[in-house]
């Protein structure tokens, strides 16, 4: 091996030009061959073969050889004599030194300063492995052990003397210990005590809400979960009706109904509907886990669990709401079949539907009807029609109506469409000699109004963007309203102001309870005055 030529090569090495990177433990080993130029290299310097040359004289002497260490000054002093081709402080880092050559062995061994050698590599160490606590239960969150415990207690102090509880009850667990509204009393008894015993053991309880992890749940799963049919995740019409039978048999509020059950039946089934209009999104009749929390049932159902006046309960239960409904429902309902054509429809709010707009509803496009019966309108479609019709800024009607007008189903409404709509409308204001205004000086004013993406067509997303938006289909097909947003009172202006919580739903349901209440005080009264007179008549004089 030629040594000198070596030795002039390694001392013309400018260790700038070299710009070697840092290396991972790991480098060296996978590139064997790069660990050997090196090795090779490192031998051929004079101050090696110096160092080697001394190392042998040492040991021949007897005297320890000072090499590798442990402490911080035993490397400080090999450092310092070993041979470099570099000059001082310019070194590229190395790789990581070990006695057994691989970097396995130094991250298991304690790490206190830097290597035997002095190398200024840094130490790459292994990534911590960290622990994720598992966040995903098939049966729900277990219980905490002190929410377990108090629970327990409760349910002992409940079901004293290890006997089981009858239906009757029952109604303190679900409020105490459940904390559930108490009218779902009935339909958690009935979802534990599977074998129709009529009585609710304490395991049998504890299984069920404490082992079954029913406790760590928020209320929308476990009303979820007690009400849905097993094998099925979502809910049904039918899974309710339990829970609105018990809350007429039980609420305040209601005891009136008492005593007329075809009446309790409509209500119940009014409830019910409003309930799936609001929160069933995709209409096809399944509520799921998500729609049930995503809407405001929940809120609603404890409300009413601790306001006595039902009407007090705005969302889905006030009496007053159901009693508007069906008295709009049984005006135009004139063979009383329970089923309305187009020619019933039409006379709704005063005739102020257009013709065309009927139409399209019985085409059963905003929604299919469940009549069953070809061309009639049942009374649920009813409802989801006076919903839709008297609160245009709800998300259910403006789908309801842009599905109407969308004639083409494209998603998108054109203004061919609308003035197709709004050509009757035209014609209704000539007829009642009012002064028409042309489509294009009202598209004009929709388009300002809602201020769509793209001014050539309006989209679903633009009208719900748009607090306006309802007054584009009372514009396009409901003379009535449309001539009431161009003369508004501002006194009502203000009253809406007063009270943002109420919808327009709610501002109509109140006015119109009173005028059908007032109607049937005043028949009550002629009905009263007749009878008298009749009295009278017959009396001896």
């Amino acid at each position: 091996m030629e040594v000198e030529p070596a030795r002039r090569d390694a001392a013309a090495l400018d260790p700038e030009l070299l710009q070697l990177p840092e290396l991972a433990p790991g480098a060296l080993r996978e590139n064997s061959i790069i660990a050997d130029a090196l090795y090779s290299q490192w031998l051929v310097l004079p101050d090696t073969a110096k160092l080697v040359k001394s190392l042998i004289e040492d040991a021949k002497a007897g005297a320890t050889l000072n090499v590798t260490g442990t402490s911080a000054s035993t490397n400080a002093a090999s450092s310092s004599s070993l041979p470099s081709m570099f000059p001082a402080g310019s070194a590229p880092p190395l790789s990581p030194r070990s006695t057994s050559g691989s970097p396995r062995v130094m991250r298991r061994g304690p790490v206190a300063g830097p290597s035997s050698l002095g190398s200024p590599l840094k130490l790459v160490s292994e990534p911590v492995r960290e622990v994720i606590p598992q966040f995903y239960f098939k049966n729900g969150r277990p219980p905490p052990r002190d929410l377990k415990e108090q629970c327990l207690s409760r349910i002992d102090h409940l079901f004293f003397g290890g006997e089981g509880l009858q239906i009757q009850e029952f109604r303190s667990v679900t409020k105490d210990i459940c904390k559930l509204p108490s009218f779902f009393s009935s339909v958690l008894f009935k979802k534990i005590d599977v074998a129709c015993t009529g009585s609710v053991s304490r395991d049998a309880f504890v299984d069920y809400w404490i082992n079954d992890n029913k406790i760590t749940m928020d209320m929308a799963s476990q009303i979820f979960e007690i009400l849905r049919k097993p094998g099925y995740n979502y809910l049904t019409q039918d899974d309710f009706k339990p829970v609105l039978k018990e809350l007429l048999a039980t609420h305040p509020g209601l005891e009136f109904l008492q005593g007329t059950p075809e009446f309790q039946e409509r209500y119940a089934e009014t409830v019910i509907y409003r309930i799936f209009y609001s929160i069933n999104r995709s209409g096809n009749g399944q509520l799921t886990l998500r729609e049930l929390k995503r809407g405001n049932l929940i809120a609603a159902l404890q409300q009413l669990d601790e306001e006595e006046d039902i009407n007090k309960v705005l969302r889905y239960f006030s009496y007053e709401h159901f009693y508007v409904i069906y008295c709009k429902f049984w005006e135009l309902d004139t063979d009383h079949d329970f089923l309305i054509d187009k020619e019933n429809l039409i006379r709704y709010g005063n005739h102020s539907l257009t013709y065309r707009i009927v139409d399209r509803i019985f085409t059963q496009i905003p929604r299919k009807f469940t009549s069953m019966t070809e061309g009639k309108m049942g009374y649920e479609d009813f409802v989801y029609f006076i919903l839709s019709e008297e609160d245009k800024s709800s998300e259910p009607s403006l789908e309801y109506w842009f599905r109407c007008i969308d004639l083409d189903g494209n998603g998108i409404l054109t203004s061919n469409e609308m003035q197709f709509f709004y050509e009757e409308q035209l014609h209704r204001m000539e007829c009642m000699a009012q002064e028409p205004v042309l489509f294009e000086d009202i598209l004009c004013q929709m388009i300002d109004m809602i201020g769509p993406e793209n001014e050539s067509y309006f989209t679903l997303r633009d009208l719900k963007r748009c607090k306006l938006s309802g007054n584009i289909f009372n514009i396009l097909f409901n003379l009535n309203k449309f001539m009431a947003f161009e003369t508004r009172d501002p006194f009502l202006i203000r009253q809406e102001r007063e009270n943002p919580t109420l919808t327009e739903w709610d501002r109509f349901a109140h006015r119109e309870y009173i005028r059908l209440s007032m109607e049937e005080d005043g028949e009550d009264a002629s009905n009263g005055s007749g009878d008298v007179w009749d009295e009278s008549l017959e009396a001896p004089f």
